[in-house]
């Protein structure tokens, strides 16, 4: 008798002590953070510098600035050298064509000697041509212009490539700090349940539940335990994006910053930046403009081609008799294309077609990054109002979590009922914790959707990658086999 009051005492003590206890680990979970920790602009930086995708559209650049000294060598004189050695054995004989004046019986009073010949000569020669292009129905100056609006449709592509590096080293940051408070609730809600757990057994044993109630806590714990399984596995599988896009794993991360002052305030601004901004459109312009130029260039075809050419060779050892020979020659020529079997009209008329795919295309992207800008302004408005909605559900289940508790303490509430509305708090914190990932994301999906989700524009704390710079050093160089260094390590 006296052990049953015993244990009804501590039933009855800890039931006290567990509903404060998970309200004020649920209520601080979310505001715990390390003294020092990685922020959300670190992570970007680090991106930024070493993410393989990102360096490789660079280099994707740096081979297109290319195509303009290629497109230039075409205005340059071409200069070919040639030598060459040879070994003639000669065997001949035949008449010499000259007359004895002695008779040979027929009358005539010709006689013809003959001749034999045995010699070896080496003849050696060496020379040099040059060859310069003077009209070329306006193909190099096109081919020129082509190359230029493929470099700028370049850039514009290593600019997109940026800021969706930059938006997913973002989203993966946020995933992370996600996941892990999310762990951190699950975690605090399976020792709440395994001490609700405990205290239903030792009420069970006084006798104040039954044998339904303690199997009903068992059957809740078991699922909590099974739902925080799940979450470590999502964070496992958040830290390896991480550090597939960022460069490392991630340590202890800080709440992310807003960008909310950077983003424009109505709908319309954004749209109006997402046109003159957005790197898909503007690519999807200068490859329009580059097809264009390539349809002029295949027109010049058809057109006279002026050149001259200048050669200059010197021969040794041609025989016994010529010892040596030079000669000099300038020849200027003038092509005129009459016919060339339909070739040339089907290639201008392909790109004509394809200049008109691009133009459509053009469009294509302008209907892309209007959708894409009305659907992030979209998703950014109503995350306010589901951060508000969430966080008095928070206020809400805590207050009830803890009337449920004070209510079962005195027999008006079962244990079901105190685990369900444990579960609703658990709920409605983890959908706080989401509501808030996914606003940083709609900010920065917004950010990027008006084209400004770059380095520069977001101000991180790194060396900036020059698209210039290359192409300065590369647009007029005559000679050299080595590409210049890269303005970033990106080994």
């Amino acid at each position: 008798m006296q052990g049953n009051i015993v244990r009804r005492i501590r039933a009855f003590a800890a039931l006290k002590q567990v509903g404060p206890l998970a309200v004020a680990l649920g209520g601080t979970l979310l505001m715990c953070a390390p003294a020092y920790a990685e922020s959300l602009q670190q992570a970007l930086a680090n991106a930024y510098l070493v993410n393989p995708t990102l360096n490789a559209e660079r280099a994707a650049l740096r081979s297109s600035d290319e195509n303009l000294p290629i497109a230039k060598s075409n205005l340059r004189p071409q200069i070919l050298g040639n030598a060459s050695k040879s070994y003639i054995n000669q065997n001949s004989d035949g008449p010499t064509g000259v007359g004895t004046g002695i008779s040979d019986g027929t009358g005539t009073g010709v006689d013809f000697t003959t001749f034999s010949t045995d010699g070896v000569t080496r003849p050696f020669s060496m020379g040099v041509t040059l060859s310069q292009t003077i009209f070329a129905g306006f193909q190099n100056v096109n081919a020129i212009r082509q190359a230029k609006s493929g470099i700028q449709a370049a850039r514009e592509a290593l600019r997109y490539a940026e800021q969706q590096v930059l938006l997913q080293a973002t989203i993966a940051y946020v995933d992370v700090v996600r996941d892990e408070a999310v762990i951190r609730l699950r975690e605090n809600n399976v020792n709440v349940l395994t001490e609700q757990l405990k205290q239903t057994r030792d009420r069970f044993d006084v006798g104040e539940v039954t044998r339904t109630d303690v199997a009903q806590a068992e059957a809740r714990r078991a699922d909590a335990l099974s739902t925080l399984s799940v979450a470590q596995a999502n964070l496992k599988s958040s830290r390896a994006t991480y550090e597939q896009i960022v460069g490392h794993p991630p340590r202890s991360l800080a709440k992310p910053t807003s960008i909310m002052h950077l983003l424009p305030r109505t709908l319309s601004q954004a749209q109006t930046l997402g046109d003159g901004e957005n790197p898909q459109i503007l690519n999807a312009v200068y490859l329009e403009e580059a097809s264009l130029y390539v349809v002029n260039q295949i027109t010049g075809e058809l057109l006279p081609q002026v050149s001259l050419e200048a050669g200059y060779q010197k021969d040794y050892g041609l025989s016994d008799r010529l010892d040596e020979q030079e000669a000099t020659t300038v020849t200027g020529r003038v092509t005129v294309p009459l016919y060339q079997g339909g070739g040339v009209a089907a290639r201008i008329r392909q790109a004509k077609e394809d200049n008109h795919r691009l133009k459509k295309l053009v469009e294509e992207a302008r209907l892309a990054v209007h959708a894409d800008v009305i659907s992030s302004w979209g998703v950014l408005q109503s995350t306010a109002a589901t951060i508000r909605s969430a966080e008095s559900a928070v206020r809400a289940n805590k207050i009830a979590l803890a009337g449920v508790r004070e209510e079962a303490q005195v027999g008006q509430r079962t244990t079901l009922d105190v685990l369900n509305a444990q579960l609703e708090y658990l709920e409605s914190q983890i959908n706080l914790v989401t509501a808030l990932r996914d606003r940083v994301v709609a900010e920065y999906s917004l950010y990027a959707a008006i084209g400004r989700m770059d380095a520069q524009t977001l101000a991180l704390n790194v060396p900036y990658y020059d698209p210039f710079e290359h192409y300065d050093t590369v647009k007029n160089k005559w000679f050299g086999l080595r590409p210049p260094s890269p303005p970033l390590a990106d080994e």
